[in-house]
């Protein structure tokens, strides 16, 4: 099971294994206070990509298109997520404030398509 959650938000024991997937840190939250078992930054969007969305609803569709290349282009960064997935849930951590449209919301559809 992959699960999604906002860095802003508390932990709960059933988060499973706890990866951020953002190339930047998250406002405001001190790294002493976010329990992680992994900072994935290669599986984050790249800067450019990031710019370009924008966090545009209306592009939305046109970045998961590109994002889903990069991500192919840049499989074993995927490595850590995969195996932990095998293992049980995973909960990939984002810091966006619309929490239907962001990269982590795209990298679930992704790998659970990949499953498949």
């Amino acid at each position: 099971m992959i699960k999604l959650k906002r860095a802003y938000d508390a932990p709960a024991t059933n988060d499973g294994s706890r990866f951020l997937v953002e190339r930047l840190w998250p406002r405001g939250v001190a790294k002493a206070t976010l329990p992680l078992d992994g900072w994935l930054k290669d599986v984050a969007p790249s800067t450019a990509l990031r710019k370009w969305f924008h966090h545009d609803p209306d592009r939305w569709a046109e970045f998961r298109t590109r994002y889903f290349a990069e991500l192919k282009q840049n499989e074993d960064a995927l490595s850590p997520l995969r195996q932990a997935v095998r293992r049980g849930t995973v909960t990939l951590i984002f810091s966006s404030h619309d929490t239907e449209h962001n990269n982590a919301v795209a990298l679930r559809d992704f790998l659970q398509r990949a499953r498949r």
